[in-house]
């Protein structure tokens, strides 16, 4: 069974370069003896980026996507492997190519991992060949791109507000309403039971209410990973999308790795966001414009919301 401590984010390479190197450096230079210079090259800070964490947010895997349309420098910390890190990162990285468009990635697989590229659906090609003094296969896979919704142009960035840490119900509770408040079009959440106590409260369904129905076609997306544990409770928030269905869309998803996502977030359209790293628990940090880290969960959450489905649970509500 996929273990539930551990997640993959998105990857900003010059936020996280440090975490980077800690597993790239212990898996490529030490572990393997690839050369320090031959680790690092001009395509990382043009590439895509996944990082896998544990339950405490320590790095445990990564990988990454160049503008040459291939996977590389996967790796996996020794104590993390074979607990499905590999699978996820690989996941998250063809989901990120399919979102850019493309048709096929490729990538250079170790020999010992011919078969694991395999599993996913990846064919060799070519002769065998050395790199970094380790044998190596070429390896492509045919992908099908993600049809993205039509979206209004964007609009210009404000400035950065660094991220601000909180602790406690009150805090989170603050940040959430000025988020609410400030969005204009759209709305993602993502929670395991909708969080009651958070998203229950008066003046927070007042403010989504307020979204709703301020005229500008604005839509509340939410993801929820136990719809069950939300029946019966009387969710005030539910209430109000069974009355303003046409501003709220409820999704649950089906894939293992997604639902037993540990963390919670909130992302609007303003490049703010409130971020829980454990969703039991009411510590995190939140900004009301952050656009690199709002874009890492915004995307995270696009991807899962692509391959989830409705909430049937919630059918007799009409939602």
């Amino acid at each position: 069974m996929i273990p539930t401590d551990f997640r993959i984010e998105p990857a900003d390479y010059a936020t996280d370069l440090p975490d980077l190197r800690k597993v790239r450096e212990t898996v490529f230079v030490l572990e393997q003896n690839v050369p320090e210079e031959e680790e690092w090259d001009e395509l990382d800070p043009r590439s895509h980026h996944v990082l896998a964490r544990d339950g405490e947010g320590e790095p445990i895997g990564t990988g990454r996507l160049t503008p040459e349309h291939k996977i590389g420098r996967m790796a996996v910390l020794a104590g993390w492997r074979g607990r499905g890190v590999g699978d996820a990162l690989l996941v998250a990285l063809m989901d990120r190519a399919r979102s850019l468009g493309w048709t096929e990635v490729r990538l250079n697989a170790q020999v010992a991992a011919i078969g694991f590229y395999g599993r996913h659906g990846f064919e060799p090609y070519g002769d065998r060949f050395m790199e970094a003094g380790i044998e190596h296969q070429a390896m492509r896979r045919a992908l099908v791109p993600l049809a993205g919704p039509d979206r209004p142009p964007a609009r210009p960035r404000g400035p950065s507000v660094p991220a601000t840490e909180f602790e406690g119900l009150p805090e989170a509770s603050q940040a959430t309403l000025r988020l609410v408040g400030d969005a204009r079009r759209e709305l993602f959440v993502f929670s395991r039971d909708l969080d009651p106590v958070l998203y229950g409260q008066p003046a927070l369904i007042d403010a989504f209410r307020r979204f709703a129905t301020a005229g500008r076609g604005g839509v509340v997306q939410l993801i929820v990973l136990d719809p069950a544990g939300v029946q019966g409770q009387g969710h005030p928030l539910l209430g109000l999308a069974q009355r303003l269905t046409s501003a709220f869309q409820l999704r649950t998803p089906t894939e293992d790795l997604d639902l037993q996502y540990p963390s919670a977030f909130l992302v609007n359209d303003r490049d703010g966001y409130l971020f829980r790293q454990l969703g039991s628990r009411w510590e995190g940090d939140w900004s009301p414009a952050h656009p690199a880290r709002t874009r890492q969960l915004a995307e995270h959450f696009g991807r899962v919301w692509e391959r989830s489905r409705a909430c049937t649970e919630f059918r007799a509500l009409d939602i």
